[in-house]
Formats: structure tokens, sequence, C-alpha cells
């Protein structure tokens, strides 16, 4: 794909020198990373993003100079990287993630004005020793002195156990996700456990998920489900349906290849296969949809949503099924973590970050009917 000749068509972001380059004394939870949307946001660096007055969700995480000890096949946080890039200066999600000051966030939030107001933040965790306990620290201290900000966790079940589960409830947490991704056990162990030596253990995370459904309670936990990483449509979406049976919301993200990991020569999933499966998560988490109403051909793809056609083509014509999903702001109906272009170039949209105008409506339309096109012109 060549790029984008419109110039709102790229985020462009202007690094302010103290906040891009890191030093070993960045440690959690004096210092967390925050995304590059956040960052915009706050104020903290210049720059814009295509279509979008950045995010309503303050994405936090976790940081420290050693970095993640996991080693998952699609992640630019990955361990396998020492070798070749400081950890510091890895991208995540496709950004980069500056490192600032816990006080300087806490500080900017209080004190700003309507265009950098927050309808959530989410503290994401990673595989490192410290990481529960620094995440209780700014937990803790966020619903104290930010109380009108709700707080999600994106959560390690690899170092969880149940009663950390319920400490972050008890210390103000409301929802509580965890990044599954790989949906089949196969994909999970290939990509996020034995097969890239990795610790984390499929058993473990669904554990973890039952923990949630019981702690935090019917549509205050969910997963992160990643579409395109060599499942079926009919496998994701019996993950979405036993997720969403058990009280939970699912969270999908398209396959998108991170520079520098295991999984860069990857493609990403393809545009139709991607469309099928964000409509039909749509439907299961929030239109009465249901996969046992569903029909799927021998390759386990999706030919018939189980719904009646007019409801469904006013759904998409809508084209609330095809923004990102996340977890909710202020208005229930819309995620406030809108992660924007984290998994895909703005030229080729795979999750909108804002509401679809009627262009973006009729170029997802050919993408369902298996025209191989970029959300615009290349």
């Amino acid at each position: 794909m060549s790029a984008a000749t419109d110039t709102d068509a790229i985020p462009v972001t202007f690094y302010r020198p103290n906040y891009h380059i890191k030093t070993p004394a960045m440690r959690s939870p004096e210092y967390v990373q925050l995304s590059t949307a956040a960052a915009i946001t706050l104020g903290l660096i210049e720059g814009r993003m295509h279509r979008t007055a950045c995010t309503h969700c303050l994405n936090l995480l976790v940081t420290y100079p050693e970095g993640c000890r996991a080693n998952c096949a699609y992640c630019g946080l990955a361990r396998h990287r020492e070798e070749t890039r400081d950890y510091a200066d890895r991208n995540f999600i496709r950004v980069d993630w500056p490192a600032v000051r816990y006080d300087e966030i806490i500080a900017r939030v209080r004190n700003g004005d309507d265009r950098n107001q927050f309808e959530r933040m989410c503290i994401s965790m990673i595989s490192h020793p410290d990481s529960n306990d620094d995440t209780f620290v700014l937990l803790e201290r966020w619903v104290r002195e930010v109380p009108r900000i709700p707080v999600s966790i994106l959560s390690n079940p690899t170092t969880l156990d149940y009663d950390d589960l319920v400490r972050m409830r008890d210390l103000g947490a409301e929802i509580f996700t965890v990044a599954l991704d790989a949906v089949t056990p196969q994909i999970f162990d290939r990509t996020r456990g034995r097969g890239v030596d990795s610790p984390h253990k499929w058993d473990k995370y669904w554990r973890t998920l039952e923990w949630a459904a019981e702690i935090y309670g019917p549509e205050k936990f969910g997963a992160h489900l990643i579409c395109g990483m060599g499942e079926t449509e009919r496998e994701i979406l019996e993950v979405a349906q036993k997720i969403r049976d058990m009280g939970g919301h699912n969270h999908m993200f398209a396959f998108f290849p991170e520079r520098g990991s295991l999984m860069e020569d990857w493609e990403p999933v393809p545009r139709d296969q991607w469309r099928r499966v964000q409509l039909a998560r749509f439907l299961i988490d929030y239109a009465g949809g249901h996969i046992g109403r569903m029909q799927f051909d021998s390759a386990g793809r999706l030919t018939d949503f189980g719904m009646d056609r007019n409801e469904l083509d006013a759904l998409v014509a809508s084209g609330k099924p095809f923004q990102t999903s996340g977890c909710p702001g202020h208005d229930n109906e819309i995620s406030a973590c809108n992660r924007p272009y984290g998994d895909s170039m703005p030229a080729d949209i795979r999750s909108f970050p804002f509401a679809l105008e009627t262009r973006d409506v009729e170029r997802v339309q050919r993408q369902m009917q298996g025209e191989d096109i970029c959300t615009y012109e290349e």
C-alpha cells in the first residue's frame, strides 16, 4: 500500500525531547508510559490525529528499564527484542509510548479544560515482578486524587491471584479486562506460551476471566481478542459468545503486524473477514445476536448473521459495529477507549476511532461484499 497523500491521513507528532528520551530511572510507580493519543490529548506532545480529537481514555502502561518478561510473538514489548532495541524505545500497538511522571499526568488531568477531559483511565500491566504492586499504587492514588474518572485494569493474569482481583476492586477499579488475544489453545500456546518461550498459559487466562465474572459482575469485565492470527471466524465468535454468556464484553482488534515482532511478516487480517467478525461481535455484545443462530461454511467462514435483513442493514448503516470496541465512557453506547489507529494505518482504517460518515459506511459495505479495497483511495 502506498503512503497516503492527504496530509491529514497520518498522525503527525512532534516530540518534546524530555518526554522522548527515557532513562533507567524511569520506572513505575513514579513513571508510567502513555499512548501517543493520550499524550497529545494531555498536551504533553504536539501533534494531531486523523479525523479525531484523539482519545477519551487515558491509556497508561507500567514501565521498567528491564522490560516485559513475556515474549508474545505479535507484541512490540516482547522480551526477544532486547537483542535489537532498548526496551524504552520499543513501539507498542504500533505507536510510541512516552514515559512521564505520574505526578504530572495527574496534575494535568485535574487542571485540564474541556479539550482534554478523559472519561476513563486504564492501567495496563506487563509481565514483571513489580507489576502487581505498582498497579495497586497507581490505582489507589488515582481513585483518591481523580475520583470523577473511572478506572479499568488491563491485567496480566500470569502474575495475579484471586485475592489480587478482589484488592483491585476494593481499591476502586470499575472494570477488569483480560488480554486473551489468541482465541484457541493452540494459537495461544504458539504465540504467547511455550512455543515462544513465554510464561503465559491458556488455562490461567480463562480462570482469571472466571474470577473477574464472579468478583466484578456482569458488564464490568471483558476480554481483548485479536482477529487474524490463524483462527476461523467461527472460532473467534465462539469465544466472544462464551464471554458474553458469562456477562462480559469483547474488545476486538484486527491483527496488524507490529514492527520488530516475531510476526512482523504476517499479513494483516483480510478486510472482508474482519468486517464480518466486527459486525457479528457487535450483534453478540449489544444487539441480541447469538452464534447459535449464525451460519458458517465448512471453513468456518460466516455466511449468515442470523438476524432480520432490515435490522442488520440498519445496524450496518449506523456504522456503530465498526467503531473501536472498548470500555465505555459517559455514554455507554460509545467506547471511551478509541485507540486511534492501533490496529491499522489511517489510510486503511480497520477500527474507526470516530463515528462513521456515509462515505465510511459505503466502503465498509463494499469490503463486506469481498471487494479488497482500502478505506480510502491509495
